[in-house]
């Protein structure tokens, strides 16, 4: 009979190669191969990838202690909140894909939000408090400096009004499989340049919606950016080189910096798109067992 569940380290490889894949688009306003920005650089999320990715691929493992794990490895290596978004995202798909009974990643990630308990919601909470972020821990209803009262799909609902990453485990990652996915597969030469596809998904987040990490530093500025962004992917859409699209972003990237603005969501979305991509190929290869 065929098994479908991926092997660890084909997890850990593609949560690698995701984070390496996002990197290399001139995504305006964050940290990219072109630019650096905000006090970090592409050395310091290639790091985090790699000290995160064991505990994002780990065998018999939970979405909690993923994430923890993660967070922790993160922490040690760079010192600084890289990547918590990223990790949030691809823990539940991570598990969604070692533990799947089906090649349909969407369903095994329903699947796997639906059994998160309480237990992945303390893990999940060490590991925000760890990180130091603006976002879920300003929630009197559920403060991650305390222990867990409630799931950790409950707690992300709770969320979910005010954090975008918060709003994909209450939504069954609808962005990702929805938005994300149909935007790179319909990405002008997709296979043949993969930075332009990548920037394409960012963009698309970016257009679609106020960057939630915006959001919570700066308030309306998420909503004028998300205007910006707007006639940015439009204009985008109708580059007629990949240097005039890079020359489009990097212009664009040159404002958001100059104002302090990074839309960190965005960015963290698409490498969980990309990662989701790479999980779906991973899936559509069913292993024989026995």
């Amino acid at each position: 009979m065929a098994t479908f569940a991926a092997d660890p380290q084909e997890i850990a490889t593609a949560f690698v190669a995701a984070c390496e894949a996002e990197l290399q688009a001139p995504k305006p306003g964050n940290v990219h191969v072109f630019a650096d920005g905000h006090g970090m650089t592409t050395a310091d999320f290639l790091a985090s990838a790699e000290a995160a990715a064991p505990f994002i691929g780990a065998a018999r493992s939970t979405v909690g202690a993923r994430i923890a794990g993660a967070i922790e490895a993160t922490q040690a290596r760079v010192g600084q909140n890289t990547n918590l978004g990223i990790v949030l995202l691809c823990a539940p798909l991570a598990q969604a894909a070692t533990t799947a009974q089906s090649a349909d990643l969407r369903q095994e990630t329903g699947r796997v939000l639906q059994g998160l308990d309480i237990n992945d919601a303390d893990a999940a909470f060490r590991a925000i408090a760890l990180a130091r972020p603006a976002g879920l821990g300003d929630a009197p209803q559920h403060d991650v400096h305390a222990p867990a009262q409630t799931t950790l799909l409950e707690a992300m609902r709770a969320a979910a009004d005010r954090d975008r990453i918060a709003w994909q485990y209450a939504n069954g990652f609808a962005d990702i499989f929805d938005l994300g996915l149909e935007t790179l597969a319909e990405a002008p030469a997709q296979r043949a340049d993969a930075a332009l596809a990548t920037l394409a998904v960012y963009a698309a987040f970016l257009a679609a919606f106020p960057d939630s990490h915006i959001a919570r530093k700066y308030g309306a500025a998420a909503e004028a950016v998300r205007g910006e962004a707007a006639r940015f992917e439009k204009s985008l859409k109708n580059a007629k080189s990949r240097e005039a699209a890079f020359e489009l972003a990097s212009d664009f990237d040159r404002t958001l910096k100059q104002r302090g603005l990074n839309p960190g969501t965005s960015a963290d979305l698409t490498v969980g798109v990309l990662f989701a991509d790479y999980l779906g190929a991973i899936l559509a290869r069913p292993r024989k067992n026995g």
